[in-house]
């Protein structure tokens, strides 16, 4: 019996195709119904919940999940989606009453290690080789990178800040190491690019900017956002007279 990889063949252009897969369609459809409900009397939790579930379903039933199998610059894009949007929305649907102190480290450590290990050449190979690995790495990718956010989110503060330019710098460095690789390094992608007109360099190097560039920005964003909201802090700690209103 030969291998079907869950993802499908490699596509050309014309010739992507959206995921059907029950499995995923019931569960996808079960989770929304259940945090709509659950989530009913707190209209701004559903909406937090929903928008990352469509990232979710966009990352994982949408054509870029069968065309990460031909591009890995479309893998790239698919785990920026869920690491760095679809996350942290899904995450603040659930931390919006503090959940006490977390201590962040441990998580952006997690993240770091898992983003790193996924994009090496082995790992990365081996997931269009195996479904089960296949679903390791994004599952890995997804469950640390909810438990970043949500003790990002549950934390604040100044360790939020830390541990949120922590991911992002890793994440940024990873990205500059492959754009500037003088080779291609995952043998998934060296006959899949060229019907795209990319050569495998170039499409390993669009992915890399992807994460270098626009994930590196998003990720300023959120380093700002947590400073911003730590100094504010601070500041009605220091001068709580000046704070009321």
């Amino acid at each position: 019996m030969s291998f079907i990889r869950y993802c499908g063949l490699a596509p050309v252009p014309g010739a992507v195709r959206w995921n059907a897969d029950p499995v995923l369609l019931a569960v996808l459809t079960v989770s929304v119904l259940a945090s709509w409900r659950a989530f009913r009397t707190d209209p701004r939790r559903q909406l937090l919940f929903l928008g990352g579930w469509v990232l979710l379903a966009a990352a994982f039933a949408s054509p870029l999940r069968n065309l990460g199998v031909a591009l890995f610059s479309a893998r790239a894009t698919q785990h920026v989606i869920v690491a760095l949007f679809a996350a942290p929305l899904l995450a603040a649907a659930f931390t919006l009453q503090r959940m006490g102190a977390w201590r962040v480290a441990p998580p952006s450590a997690a993240f770091t290690l898992v983003l790193w290990f996924w994009h090496a050449p082995a790992p990365l190979d081996a997931t269009l080789a195996n479904n089960i690995v296949y679903w390791a790495m994004h599952l890995s990718i997804l469950g640390s990178a909810l438990w970043l956010w949500s003790a990002i989110l549950g934390e604040g503060g100044f360790p939020a800040f830390l541990a949120v330019t922590f991911a992002g710098l890793h994440m940024s460095a990873l990205g500059a190491l492959l754009v500037f690789a003088r080779s291609p390094l995952y043998s998934v992608y060296r006959d899949t690019t060229a019907p795209w007109g990319l050569t495998p360099l170039q499409d390993q190097q669009l992915g890399a900017l992807l994460m270098w560039v626009p994930a590196g920005l998003l990720i300023t964003t959120w380093s700002a956002f947590a400073l911003t909201m730590f100094l504010r802090v601070r500041e009605r700690v220091t001068n709580p007279l000046e704070a009321r209103p």
